[in-house]
């Protein structure tokens, strides 16, 4: 029996696969070894149901499992898993098989954090760094959080739609900077935002161009940088790339992009492209 796992930092959905389905699933809190220690992850994987914790193959995909901190999230997933055969890759690369399968083009990555790079079938050839929410991590939800909660603060939105978000989130100016700067995670703080926005884009122009231009910037800071951009397909997954589809193709559109597959989760890619493999 093979698990798949593909984990971002706000939480890692599981799979059985079978006959190129995803048969059973199930969700845990996130995993990254750039915030979580080995213990973490091990304690996070030991919450899984029984029956996936029997089986005998492991195919984890994870954000911040760079080629530095694969073996740290692998020894850390022998503790719950002792007997099975176990294999750690990025988010990026499982992000590229689910969508491209064997076929050129770019994968991208739009959820808590952005990522993105050029796939030729097989491997990563390229990849712009994505430096995480405070350098980069263009078009991310917690990008897009972290503009907008800054507007808010600044008085840069609708008086109607700033009352209305610290009414929805029962929050204050001094809760988000605690939040921001004293709390642990705070991109998942801030991409926590990216639903009330999604929900309230068609009310106010304000949040159409913010996430619009948090688009601009993910594909000029990075997707324009790959050979040949213009003339390959652009596919996405993730939650914000997923309920942003509209805005996502037009910035693409826009900026003369071709967008291929948006999918909210690339379990289902996955379990397919490990049925071949």
């Amino acid at each position: 029996m093979t698990l798949i796992a593909d984990s971002g930092s706000t939480k890692t959905a599981w799979a059985i696969c079978g006959q190129g389905q995803a048969t059973a699933t199930h969700e845990t809190a996130g995993i990254n070894p750039f915030h979580q220690s080995e213990s973490d992850i091990s304690r996070t994987a030991a919450a899984l149901p029984n029956d996936m914790r029997q089986a005998d193959k492991v195919r984890f995909y994870g954000a911040g499992c760079t080629a530095e901190k694969k073996e740290a999230v692998a020894r850390a997933l022998r503790t719950v898993f002792a007997h099975a055969d176990i294999a750690v890759e990025s988010d990026l690369l499982g992000a590229a098989r689910a969508l491209l399968r064997h076929e050129r083009g770019i994968a991208c990555i739009l959820g808590t954090g952005s990522n993105s790079c050029l796939y030729d079938g097989q491997r990563i050839t390229q990849n712009v760094p994505p430096l995480g929410y405070i350098l980069g991590d263009e078009g991310s939800g917690a990008a897009i959080g972290k503009r907008f909660v800054g507007d808010c603060l600044k008085n840069q939105t609708p008086e109607e739609l700033k009352r209305l978000f610290l009414d929805t989130y029962a929050t204050s100016a001094a809760d988000i900077v605690e939040h921001v700067y004293r709390q642990p995670l705070a991109n998942r703080y801030l991409a926590q935002f990216a639903p009330f926005l999604s929900a309230n884009i068609d009310r106010y122009d304000y949040i159409r161009t913010l996430v619009a231009d948090c688009f601009r910037d993910f594909f000029t800071r990075n997707v324009l940088q790959y050979d040949g951009a213009r003339e390959l397909p652009v596919a996405f997954v993730g939650s914000v790339a997923f309920h942003f589809a509209a805005p996502l193709r037009e910035a693409a559109q826009a900026l003369g992009l071709t967008v291929g597959k948006i999918e909210k989760s690339p379990i289902a890619g996955l379990a397919a492209f490990h049925a071949n493999v």
